[in-house]
């Protein structure tokens, strides 16, 4: 009896000392609760919450859930429910005691999250910046109506010019600068001889979100003076899956439909197994002869008839443990034309140049080639919960740009090509800390980039000398809450670039050699300290203000000064580099069903870059410049069945000579007003139905010269307005149909490229009305 009575006292302190330990365990979890919910405040059920590659909880018929802070890796969940795409949330705080919401919206717009401002994942309403973000719906509509990646955004994007309806981006400044794009971080723009290809480096249906982050950044590095463009690409899922995306579709004009036919083919695979994830894909994209609003070809001065677009796309991801992963990312792009007619130039402001039958010579004009390779390591628990992520990536691109039977900068006809190769490596860490009881953490690392860009004709003239830039760029970001809800971000980053040239002549512009110039070459050195430094108070969601500074750095069209050189060395020329002060001021209101933001900015730099035509050539303007504008956007939702909204933008550019001069920055850097607005209407959650407009204004800044014509890119600009519209019925959860018309009414314009160019040859008109009409298939 005494040891039976023993054995009860043992079992009892046994339970005991279990319910000790668990509760030793689990005495720094915190449950934290969670309400899921849409817009009109109705609780979601059945969406999913992962962490990692794990579901950590399913939310009720009320929409909640409870969670525990120890499943949470990185203070990141992702919430997946039906008829919504993936959210990724990112917990300020883990001491939680109240219910957090979450709203969902069927496009899911991905704001609650940006990575780029500060190269580290963030919450939109902390970032002192103005920031765009296109979600993958809302570049699923856009790609419906028409798949060139500069039309998507020009018609999208406030502050941004709109498209050219060209295989090139030229005019489409940032607030009247350059803009660094961006592939996942990968540099695509070559800054050291602009060859305004690299909005389309990419095809859409690779793209998972777009991030715009406007005005100067010294966080980022050669190029960035209006602002960053980043491609960010699709992601692998977080939990076990198989999964994949078909389309097929076509493209026609319906009025004047001869030789207008087009077709779409994508496809991608996406899944999770265990540790292993990927995503793996391609398309191919082929336009047909493109007609103005009369039926008349268009001109094909870098048109886009008759071209073909491939892309292919692969992420291989593997995660070693809970803390720590690598990723290995490969993109290939090519976008060429085989023209099947050519141009018939007309007169400016009179008669447009138009297509006619034949062929172009020499070599297809566009990008033959944009190869990607990226490897990445990361690590979140460093030290003191340091991130790490370690990137080593290439980039090998070229351009090829369109034969010209006479060239105005060399003797005889040719042919230039870009060629850009660059390699690199970026070492970024994050680590959070306290100042007192004050929350803080430092972004800190180093870039590292060698670019070699060089120009030559396919005949093997040399038009532009290989530049070779090492850049070696240490920086580091400061973000402390200096009061709750008043969060200041601050940091440098210090420039130290070198550009080497070897001994060059330049181009010559008459028989026998005549006028070459022979330049001893050399080292170019680079070295300047940028600083940015912002507030934000984020407490109230009606009013989000925000100040904000920043520098950027720009090593710009040093290779038109450099075949333009008059001197017989290097050091003669004026190649110092574009320094940009960005001054912004703006906030973020919500109210409700209601969205606001503006923004107005101020960009000055000592040194500029504005191309003016000097003797038939393009040549870089280099005095000083102050660039201003504003830009507002809204949106309200009525119900989940009707939304609407617009923006408006407006930018304005002069440069000021010694004797105090000022003259007004051309068409080539300063775009019109623009305004655009946008109705979608959901009669049930098979069909999706937008309606948009797309307005530039007018500008009218020059006189003719002495020869009674316009200098180049000193046109005057008429008021352009584009109706577009776009649909989509899903017949189950596999099946949809995607209806897309661009120039609903078949409008008769000229694009503001065309108008603004003042040169015969680029008086094009702009699209007819055409319809693509796309078959995708989920599974």
């Amino acid at each position: 009896m005494l040891r039976l009575n023993a054995l009860k006292i043992d079992l009892k302190s046994s339970i005991f000392l279990l319910i000790l330990v668990f509760f030793a365990i689990n005495l720094n979890a915190q449950s934290l609760r969670l309400k899921i919910e849409n817009e009109s405040k109705s609780a979601i059920a059945g969406a999913s919450i992962s962490s990692g590659n794990k579901i950590i909880g399913t939310t009720n018929k009320s929409g909640e859930v409870s969670i525990s802070s120890n499943d949470i890796q990185d203070r990141t969940i992702a919430i997946s429910a039906p008829q919504y795409q993936p959210l990724s949330y990112v917990f300020s705080n883990l001491q939680e005691k109240n219910v957090i919401s979450i709203v969902l919206t069927s496009e899911n717009e991905l704001h609650e999250v940006v990575v780029t401002a500060g190269r580290k994942q963030e919450n939109i309403a902390t970032v002192p910046s103005s920031i765009t973000i296109m979600s993958q719906k809302e570049i699923q509509v856009q790609s419906s109506i028409n798949t060139n990646l500069s039309s998507i955004l020009g018609n999208v994007i406030p502050g941004l010019g709109t498209t050219t309806n060209k295989a090139t981006n030229s005019g489409q400044t940032l607030r009247g600068r350059q803009v660094l794009v961006l592939i996942d971080g990968i540099p695509q723009s070559t800054p050291l001889m602009n060859g305004a290809r690299d909005l389309r480096v990419v095809d859409a249906n690779a793209i998972e979100r777009i991030e715009v982050i406007k005005g100067a950044t010294s966080i980022y590095g050669n190029g960035s003076g209006g602002g960053i463009i980043n491609y960010i690409t699709k992601k692998s899922p977080l939990v076990d899956s198989f999964s994949g995306t078909t389309t097929v579709g076509a493209t026609f004009n319906p009025i004047h439909s001869k030789e207008t036919f087009g077709y779409r083919v994508s496809q991608f695979f996406n899944g999770r197994k265990n540790r292993f994830s990927y995503v793996i894909g391609g398309a191919f994209d082929y336009t047909g002869l493109q007609r103005d609003s009369e039926g008349r070809p268009l001109g094909q001065t870098d048109g886009l008839s008759n071209s073909s677009q491939s892309n292919a796309f692969v992420k291989l991801a593997y995660d070693i443990d809970e803390h720590t992963n690598f990723n290995v990312v490969y993109n290939f792009y090519s976008s060429t034309q085989n023209a099947k007619y050519v141009s018939q130039a007309g007169v400016y402001g009179q008669t447009p140049t138009i297509g006619v039958r034949g062929t172009e010579p020499g070599k297809n004009a566009g990008t033959p080639f944009n190869h990607n390779f990226m490897f990445t390591f990361s690590k979140n628990n460093l030290f003191n919960n340091t991130q790490l992520d370690i990137s080593a990536y290439l980039n090998s691109f070229q351009s090829m740009n369109r034969y010209v039977a006479s060239g105005t900068a060399w003797y005889g006809p040719g042919q230039t090509m870009i060629n850009s190769n660059k390699n690199g490596t970026r070492i970024n860490l994050n680590t959070p800390f306290k100042i007192g009881s004050v929350a803080s953490e430092i972004t800190y690392g180093m870039d590292i980039l060698n670019d070699v860009t060089f120009q030559d004709l396919v005949d093997g003239r040399v038009y532009i000398p290989k530049m070779d830039m090492l850049n070696i760029a240490p920086y580091a970001q400061l973000k402390v809450d200096v009061l709750e809800n008043l969060i200041f971000k601050g940091g440098v980053r210090y420039e130290n670039a070198t550009v080497r040239v070897d001994d060059y002549n330049t181009i010559a512009s008459g028989p026998g050699n005549q006028g070459s110039i022979f330049v001893e070459g050399g080292k170019i050195p680079y070295n300047a300290t940028m600083f940015n430094a912002g507030l934000r108070f984020n407490k109230y969601e009606i009013f989000n203000p925000f100040v904000s500074f920043s520098q950027a750095f720009a090593i710009n069209e040093l290779g038109r000064i450099l075949r333009s050189a008059e001197e017989s060395t290097i050091a003669s020329l004026e190649t110092d580099p574009i320094i940009t002060n960005n001054y912004e001021a703006g906030f973020s209101s919500k109210f409700y069903n209601f969205n606001l933001t503006a923004a107005y900015y101020i960009s000055t730099s000592k040194l500029g870059a504005n191309l003016v035509e000097v003797d038939g050539r393009l040549v870089a303007q280099r005095e000083p410049e102050k660039i201003k504008g504003y830009e507002i956007t809204l949106d309200y939702r009525f119900s989940d069945k009707l939304n609407l909204g617009g923006s408006y933008s407006y930018v304005e550019g002069e440069a000021e000579f010694d004797d105090g001069r000022t003259v007004y920055l051309n068409g080539s850097r300063i775009a019109p007003p623009k305004a655009t607005a946008y109705i979608t209407y959901k009669p049930t959650s098979d069909w999706y139905l937008q309606l948009s407009w797309v307005n530039t204004g007018c500008r009218d800044r020059f006189e003719p010269n002495a020869n009674g014509r316009y200098n180049n890119s000193e046109g005057p600009i008429s008021t352009v307005n584009l109706l577009n519209f776009a649909g989509s019925y899903a017949f189950n959860k596999n099946w949809s149909l995607n209806l897309g018309v661009e120039n609903l009414l078949n409008n008769s314009y000229y694009t503001p490229l065309s108008q603004y160019r003042a040169v015969n040859a680029d008086y094009v008109m702009g699209n007819g009305m055409t319809t693509s009409l796309n078959l995708r298939y989920k599974f």
